[in-house]
């Protein structure tokens, strides 16, 4: 029952720390998430949660990197694989080595060996805090690709010097050729078993499937479990990097996918929601537990009378500094040097600046803890570790200042970051969604629907060719977009009124209206974006359900399905005449002329004798619509999550939405 409350408690942190980052985005959510955990253990003293590091990497670390090997370009991969590896391998040995020497000069009480454990658990970086900062500011799209692919690789690498380390200290023994061939080992075996198990899990699917096994559900689950058995596999059967086999596993499941189209959209669909929602959860998890363990890490540090906590603080400092300084020069002298011998190949010209993104972007994060946390107690000959809660104390430490010197510097380092482009990176992040919506539709195309499939993509096709003219500023946008809503919504409200009042006269078919109704609510949500708007469509969807609870159903055969067209017909028109009434008190009623012309064109078409209202191929357009909406609002959030539009664009994108749902669902019958 205990681990039961702990998790939910867990998830209902989660989500709250969520929140609070929508409205203080200036605050990364993992620092968010990590003051949560501090919280948590400060306040409830007998909570305890604490994981091996095996079963960390496994239920954490093994999903996360599986799926950013599954997302990660490719492209990028192959193009920067110099500077990955690079950063991946050569900066955490440099990393280990001159940490290490700093760490044990500036506290001769760690052994030289532990200052290693430490400095090597220390270079592994965390991309999802650097994400949570790229959602705010604009970081340059080469330092996210180098820092999410070095992030692929050097957990591994960080793990494995670390391990070698510890071992050093406990058995007072170290062989580096011993070291060297069995990181070489652990590597390529890694990569050459998660190949195979990744390709061995395809061929299962692929087999199941000739059996006649389509079940999309089982397939999605089957694609869920892949990194735990890949990892699981790698590690305890032969004893390979689990870490690189999970990624090679992700990357190689995408190219099979991309090669041989096997998931049908359903399947797709169905997995890639279940996948939002454990990296969603895990994520969140992952600082939180970072947050619950650091006052337990820093407790014996804290209260050893030997150790000041401001001479304590002062090596958090100075030991972040070095570690942040090794990459920020390394960074700088690879790129001078890749600079010098490939002038000819494009190579970008070595600075400052960048090279200070790369340094600061180096944040380190739950690996660390993950890892410093599963130091024994005791080495070989029963005395205890040297300076273990130390240890703990500077990790915990080191982690929290890479985060805050992120947090705070970034920005300041972006500021000059030409603001010239924001609305072309709107403009492109609209095309993408609208393709995206576009995509959408052709997935979900069947048989049976593809006449409202079709229509439906032509209008989402028209307001593709619409975002093309001359736009006014985000400010003009914003504001003419809020009018624009309210002004639909009144006239939506006199819609609703006379679709209503035909109700209520017992001229409508109960099916008809609770179409009506159906349309009108959805049309109403999406308007409503604000507080007060928010609040008063739900009070109204509130009594209109009680009014249809208490009245009995009604069956009648006044108004057939051929007369619906005329309700809607009459419908619009009643909205029109509310619009030019509205119009005429109105100083700036260029909006509200623009609405009206929207609902002339409506009418006009609807007064068309070609035009039948067939309210199954509405309802199928429905159905596709609230599909289309939840893979809008997904794209704005994988764009806002990849850093390429800030907190504020996001917003202005889900406006824009906004707007071109209410569009289309006006324009519902054509």
């Amino acid at each position: 029952m205990e681990i039961l409350v702990i998790v939910l408690l867990l998830l209902v942190c989660v989500l709250i720390s969520n929140v609070i980052s929508h409205y203080i985005p200036f605050i990364p959510t993992a620092l968010t998430q990590i003051a949560f955990g501090i919280i948590l253990a400060f306040f409830l003293k007998d909570l305890s949660f604490t994981i091996e590091t095996e079963w960390f990497l496994l239920l954490f670390v093994a999903p996360l990197l599986y799926n950013d090997g599954r997302h990660y370009p490719r492209e990028e991969l192959w193009k920067m694989r110099a500077p990955i590896f690079g950063n991946a391998i050569v900066l955490v040995l440099l990393t280990t080595i001159g940490g290490g020497l700093f760490i044990h000069w500036l506290i001769p009480s760690i052994p030289l060996a532990a200052s290693f454990a430490l400095a090597a658990i220390l270079s592994p970086t965390d991309p999802v805090a650097v994400n949570g900062i790229a959602k705010r500011i604009h970081i340059p799209e080469r330092v996210l690709n180098l820092v999410r692919g070095e992030s692929l690789i050097n957990d591994a690498s960080g793990l494995v010097a670390f391990n070698y380390a510890v071992a050093a200290v406990v058995t007072g023994y170290f062989s580096l050729s011993k070291a060297t061939v069995d990181f070489i080992y652990m590597f390529l075996a890694g990569a050459l078993f998660g190949v195979i198990l990744s390709l061995l899990i395809m061929w299962i699917r692929f087999t199941l499937r000739k059996q006649g096994i389509h079940d999309v559900t089982f397939h999605s689950l089957l694609q869920i479990i892949a990194p735990f058995l890949i990892y699981m596999i790698a590690e305890e059967f032969f004893h390979a990097s689990g870490v690189i086999a999970v990624v090679m596993g992700g990357i190689v499941h995408t190219l099979i996918r991309e090669r041989t189209e096997t998931m049908n959209a359903e399947e797709q669909v169905l997995t890639e929601n279940i996948w939002t929602i454990v990296l969603f959860v895990l994520n969140g998890i992952v600082f939180i537990l970072l947050g619950l363990n650091i006052p337990s890490s820093m407790a014996a540090t804290v209260e050893n009378p030997d150790i000041g906590n401001g001479l304590a603080v002062l090596y958090v400092i100075l030991i972040g500094f070095v570690i942040l300084g090794i990459r920020f020069m390394w960074s700088y002298l690879f790129a001078y040097s890749t600079y010098r011998h490939n002038k000819l190949n494009d190579s970008v010209t070595p600075n400052l600046k960048t090279s200070l993104f790369i340094s600061l972007t180096g944040v380190r994060g739950a690996v660390t803890m993950a890892g410093v946390l599963s130091i024994p107690y005791f080495i070989m000959n029963g005395s205890e570790f040297p300076e273990r809660s130390l240890i703990l104390f500077l990790a915990a430490g080191v982690i929290l200042f890479t985060l805050i010197v992120a947090t705070i510097f970034l920005p300041l380092l972006s500021k000059d970051t030409p603001t010239e482009a924001t609305e072309k990176d709107l403009t492109n992040a609209r095309r993408k969604i609208l393709l995206a919506a576009i995509q959408t539709i052709r997935q979900e195309m069947k048989e049976e629907n593809k006449s409202a499939a079709y229509e439906l993509m032509n209008e989402y096709k028209i307001k593709f060719q619409r975002i093309h003219p001359r736009r006014k500023t985000i400010d003009e946008t914003i504001d003419d977009q809020q009018k624009m809503a309210e002004i639909r919504l009144l006239a939506l409200k006199a819609e609703r009124k006379y679709i209503e009042d035909i109700m209520g006269k017992n001229r409508m078919d109960e099916e008809v209206f609770e179409s009506f109704e159906k349309s009108l609510n959805h049309r109403e949500e999406v308007l409503s974006n604000n507080v007060q708007s928010r609040f008063t469509f739900l009070i109204g969807l509130a009594i209109r359900g009680l009014k249809r609870y208490r009245s009995h159903k009604r069956k009648n055969d006044r108004a057939t399905l051929h007369l619906a067209k005329q309700i809607q017909l009459k419908a619009f028109q009643a909205a029109l005449k509310t619009l030019e009434e509205t119009a005429k008190g109105m100083e700036k009623n260029e909006i509200v002329y623009a609405v009206i012309l929207d609902y002339k064109r409506m009418i006009e078409q609807l007064e068309k004798p070609s035009v039948r209202y067939n309210e199954k191929i509405e309802e199928q357009k429905e159905e596709l619509r609230i599909k289309v909406m939840d893979v809008e609002r997904s794209k704005i959030h994988e764009l806002y999550q990849s850093g390429e539009i800030s907190m504020e664009q996001a917003r202005e994108l889900r406006r824009f939405i906004n707007y071109i749902e209410s569009v289309t669902l006006h324009e519902h019958v054509e």
